[in-house]
């Protein structure tokens, strides 16, 4: 059965649903029943946010030019093939930290509701709840390396991750300094240093061992600088393959040419992708980096893309230009924040019902779909 049973069981007896179905409406929603301090961290990004915005500008400035008479499935398969596992759609969820400020179930609630679809939850390094908690929910797990600069600490937390059935690494790259975050500024918070997000390096063996006696704040200080404050190279990706048995996908990558020294390097996949606007403000947008960097690496890796995704549409411009699949981010939060594992499920439920609809009405499937199928916002052909 099609995704899009969803949207016909809505107009059927299952009736109106608790949430809008318009994802970016969410945010105003959850809004209303997220503390100040969570609701900021969660809907901030850097500097005057000009690369956040830039992110939604350049999804709106793709058209989709539909084709007719084509024949495609009916409802077209969003079916696809990553690493050698097949998922039912070309959608993973994107790591997120601390997500017990939002909902107190967190990370659990999250991947529970990714479980129930099938798609990959990929757990931050910050998380609130530990690797192994996570692998206890079952479905499809990827985890997300904030890079310790212990090596120790770093094959502990990989040692931990592929015992527990995290079938993938995300490595993020662009987050060695945090960026300059007025909204979390302006109210002095930060979830780590209050000892939130902390699960997996509290319940390491290693990290334990150098922290003893420790408090959780003070235990998140020391975690946040094995992280953070410098930024590792690209000679030391070699330490990861040697300790991680599957793929590799590095998150951060907005310039061709990285994107082919991460291939030259041996890595599976590349994530291309600004933080959501989060780190460096002023960066060129996501999808906007996206074409030249699929261009530079053709077939040699799997090209992946987040920030600034809210719609089908979106997802199907990103497949047209490059992705072979996408990360959701913030919108899924909102889900969680309104009504935890339902509410992140209605979420998944609704982007793909919105992009089986989606690549229905352009004639294509994932196989057929080019960048011919897009022109820009001013006519202009790609």
């Amino acid at each position: 059965m099609g995704f899009t049973d969803f949207q016909r069981d809505i107009y059927g007896d299952a009736g109106a649903p608790p949430y809008s179905v318009n994802l970016p409406a969410l945010e105003e929603a959850a809004r209303a029943v997220m503390s100040v301090e969570a609701f900021q961290y969660l809907a901030g990004s850097a500097g005057d946010e000009a690369t956040a915005r830039a992110n939604r500008a350049s999804f709106d400035s793709w058209r989709i030019v539909p084709r007719m008479l084509t024949g495609p499935d009916d409802p077209p398969s969003l079916s696809v093939e990553l690493f050698g596992q097949t998922y039912p759609a070309p959608v993973a969820l994107a790591p997120v930290a601390a997500q017990t400020i939002m909902h107190p179930d967190g990370e659990l609630a999250s991947a529970l509701a990714a479980a129930s679809v099938g798609l990959p939850f990929v757990l931050s390094s910050f998380a609130s709840h530990s690797l192994e908690s996570i692998a206890s929910v079952g479905g499809p797990r990827w985890f997300q390396l904030y890079w310790p600069f212990d090596d120790e600490l770093t094959a502990s937390l990989l040692s931990r991750a592929a015992s527990s059935g995290f079938s993938a690494l995300v490595v993020t790259l662009d987050a060695w300094v945090v960026g300059f975050r007025p909204r979390e500024l302006d109210l002095g918070y930060n979830p780590f240093l209050k000892g939130i997000g902390l699960a997996t390096p509290l319940s390491d063996p290693v990290f334990m061992g150098r922290t003893a006696g420790l408090s959780d704040p003070d235990a998140g200080k020391m975690w946040a600088s094995l992280v953070q404050g410098r930024a590792h190279s690209w000679s030391e990706l070699e330490f990861l393959r040697a300790h991680w048995p599957g793929p590799i996908l590095l998150k951060g990558i907005l310039h061709p040419d990285d994107a082919r020294r991460a291939v030259d390097h041996g890595m599976d996949g590349i994530i291309v992708s600004n933080h959501g606007g989060r780190q460096l403000d002023g960066a060129v947008s996501s999808l906007q980096a996206l074409p030249e960097v699929a261009r530079a690496v053709g077939s040699q890796c799997t090209v992946a893309l987040d920030s600034g995704l809210r719609t089908g549409a979106d997802v199907l411009k990103a497949l047209a230009l490059g992705a072979h699949f996408v990360l959701l981010g913030r919108p899924y939060l909102w889900g969680l924040a309104l009504g935890g594992e339902p509410g992140v499920r209605h979420v998944l439920r609704s982007l793909l019902a919105d992009l089986e609809v989606s690549l229905a009405l352009s004639g294509r499937t994932l196989s057929t779909l080019a960048p011919s199928d897009l022109v820009r916002g001013d006519g202009t052909l790609w």
